[in-house]
């Protein structure tokens, strides 16, 4: 008697539910399930601590920033269609005053997961402020990156200083290539 019901497993099946579970699992190392506001805040001064020791030059970046969104991890993956998320917080004179949740999307050719960190400087009040009124900002094509991954330099020359927002995004690992904030939603968040 045949089954109504077949379980073949297929390698595009095992894959997508590979991926899935990837995913999910990745998840959960981001602190989806814990809103706790000490815990983001011990990640972002780990954050902050591994940065300042990798790139010495972002001490001046932070000095002469009127703040800084700090995402200890952002956890990406994706098969055709991916996602990304991560929780911060933002800082300003070094205290913090909000957190905040990242969400990317992203369609394409892509396959793969990776995690990183990031920080946006904002050089101006101005930028700051647009970001904190926000109901949900969004990184565009107009933010300066200061490197991207471990390889990179930091890039802060005069025509960069001028930009309100650079961004630093570091501590890459997995198996995508190239992290890019662009599509990133931002969105404060109570923990």
């Amino acid at each position: 008697m045949d089954n109504p019901i077949s379980y073949r497993l297929t390698r595009r099946g095992f894959t997508l539910a590979a991926l899935a579970a990837m995913g999910a699992t990745a998840a959960c190392g981001n602190g989806v399930g814990n809103n706790s506001a000490a815990k983001i805040d011990a990640r972002v001064d780990a954050t902050l601590n591994k940065m300042y020791a990798t790139y010495p030059n972002t001490v001046t970046l932070a000095e002469k920033s009127t703040g800084m969104l700090v995402m200890p991890l952002m956890t990406e993956a994706g098969l055709g269609l991916g996602g990304g998320y991560g929780r911060g917080a933002l800082r300003v004179n070094g205290v913090t005053v909000d957190y905040y949740s990242a969400v990317k999307g992203s369609a394409g050719l892509q396959i793969g997961a990776q995690q990183y960190a990031h920080v946006l400087f904002f050089m101006t009040e101005d930028a700051l402020m647009d970001f904190r009124r926000s109901s949900g900002w969004a990184a565009g094509a107009d933010m300066e990156y200061v490197f991207r991954d471990e390889g990179d330099s930091v890039a802060a020359d005069t025509n960069t200083l001028r930009s309100p927002i650079l961004a630093a995004v570091f501590g890459q690992a997995g198996l995508r290539i190239g992290a890019s904030l662009e599509g990133t939603k931002y969105t404060r968040i109570i923990p």
